[in-house]
């Protein structure tokens, strides 16, 4: 609801601010974008290599980190996923051959993520579908400005680190 006027809020004294037309239609883009680009990205993968847009996420990271190995807590953060989530996609991808786990030697508390060979293979196949999908469906019409200002806003709603681009 965008309603003219403001009441109290039902959550104590703040008072309740409606959208105004111009926040209502950045808050309309915004989430018109969360919805509906994973699907747009991911359709491509699913359709080429049988896979999700998150298990490509989790695979390219691992292919671009030393060793191919990665903490997966760190892993999670690079891949915007939950831990529960990521533990989901690893035995996946263990179950293709695609990573195995292991105890961190540095901290047995952590376990890491390797990508294996087979692995890296998926990865190179299907990065050139990713990439034409996100160039097709995001970046091709963005200039180098849109470009900035939208790892800004990222930065400014906390979705990407302030060190990213």
């Amino acid at each position: 609801m965008s309603g003219a006027g403001e009441r109290a809020d039902d959550e104590g004294d703040e008072e309740l601010r409606w959208l105004d037309e111009q926040e209502k239609a950045a808050w309309t883009g915004l989430i018109s974008l969360v919805l509906l680009l994973p699907g747009k990205l991911e359709s491509p993968l699913r359709q080429e290599h049988d896979l999700t847009l998150f298990e490509y996420l989790v695979l390219s990271h691992l292919s671009e980190a030393p060793k191919r190995t990665l903490r997966m807590g760190e892993l999670a953060f690079l891949a915007s996923g939950s831990l529960s989530r990521l533990s989901n996609v690893i035995k996946r991808c263990e179950r293709r051959g695609w990573v195995v786990r292991m105890p961190d030697p540095a901290d047995g508390r952590y376990t890491l993520a390797e990508l294996t060979d087979p692995g890296f293979d998926v990865v190179r196949l299907a990065a050139p579908t990713h990439l034409r999908s996100v160039r097709r469906t995001v970046l091709d019409s963005l200039n180098a400005t849109d470009q900035k200002a939208l790892v800004r806003i990222a930065q400014k709603l906390s979705i990407i680190p302030d060190d990213f681009g």
